[in-house]
């Protein structure tokens, strides 16, 4: 039997288009109605973006105090970037502003560049970004066409590896197992570099968080339903 307010931790496989908020949002609504509480505590670790799916974590209750712990947990995902092209986000949120040449551009380079990425990088985060800039969001500035500033972080890529590669669409896809705070968007921006060239995020999936698979995450339709036919316990 569930008790949300002892806490839970919960591993969901967050749709397209949602944000991770927009999960915690429906999440504690849904539980403070089936509990009759007005205040529940519902928090998440780690955000994905929401042109990204896959696994994101889920903490209630007093199992909320988790979450910086939980935010630390290797974090694995398969990407898939559009070679030679650029976008302002990194990614499809915004149009493309920029192409680049690609006929130089074979296995064999992509096989010599991407295990350079392997260990220690140093990454500026993306300008849309969640990353707090005197009190507001990165994209709160970069959607109004503001430039901001942000810092070259140091992080850790334990594991990256071509999954493949279309050389007449000039798409490739990756898996990648990183630490914290590793923008994907940000090293398919730096993959496209470093192949003089540009790129950009098309598709991406978490696939792993910790020991939590996607394959073993509840779809929020699941849980809904789980919650709906299940009795729960309540401090009150």
């Amino acid at each position: 039997m569930w008790d949300f307010e002892q806490g839970e931790v919960l591993a969901f496989d967050k749709p397209l288009h949602w944000t991770s908020f927009d999960l915690v949002a429906k999440l504690r609504w849904n539980l403070c109605r089936k509990l009759g509480k007005k205040k529940l505590k519902v928090g998440h670790s780690g955000t994905l973006d929401p042109l990204a799916t896959g696994v994101v974590i889920v903490c209630t209750g007093k199992k909320t105090k988790l979450i910086d712990q939980l935010q630390y947990d290797v974090k694995e995902y398969v990407a898939t970037m559009q070679l030679g092209a650029t976008t302002p986000s990194y990614d499809l949120e915004k149009e493309v502003d920029a192409t680049y040449p690609t006929a130089h551009i074979t296995r064999t380079l992509i096989d010599e560049v991407i295990p350079t990425f392997q260990g220690e990088q140093w990454q500026t985060p993306p300008a849309f970004s969640a990353i707090q800039i005197n009190g507001k969001r990165a994209y709160e500035f970069a959607r109004k066409g503001e430039e901001v500033e942000l810092k070259p972080r140091l992080l850790v890529i334990d594991e990256i590896e071509v999954l493949e590669f279309d050389q007449q669409s000039m798409q490739l896809t990756i898996r990648v197992v990183c630490s914290k705070g590793t923008y994907i968007r940000a090293l398919a921006r730096d993959i496209g570099e470093r192949l003089k060239s540009g790129a950009h995020l098309i598709a991406l999936r978490r696939t792993r968080v910790g020991n939590t698979r996607v394959e073993d995450c509840l779809t929020i339709e699941k849980f809904l339903e789980q919650l709906n036919n299940s009795e729960l316990k309540s401090s009150s």
